[in-house]
């Protein structure tokens, strides 16, 4: 399963990312958690300079940007490839 944070004060962009990125999701059938972290304690701990960021397995992926959905699918993707091949 794949764990997803996406941070963010709840901005508009935080929001569509969180959008997005539900249905690429969807859209790819995977299993994910998804998780929004909107505390600023938590999101330093990622070391990124602006929000929304988007982050998937442990990895930031975009941050300070609205990613498109391509963008986000083709990062679900690479992670769920990953994480099967670790489980091999």
């Amino acid at each position: 399963m794949l764990e997803i944070k996406i941070l963010g004060p709840g901005c508009a962009r935080c929001l569509a990312l969180e959008k997005l990125t539900g249905q690429a999701v969807a859209e790819l059938q995977l299993k994910a958690d998804i998780e929004k972290i909107t505390a600023i304690d938590q999101i330093i701990k990622y070391r990124i300079l602006s929000t929304p960021a988007l982050v998937i397995n442990g990895k930031v992926k975009s941050a300070g940007r609205l990613p498109s959905k391509e963008d986000i699918k083709h990062w679900l993707k690479e992670e769920s490839l990953r994480a099967q091949a670790e489980d091999s």
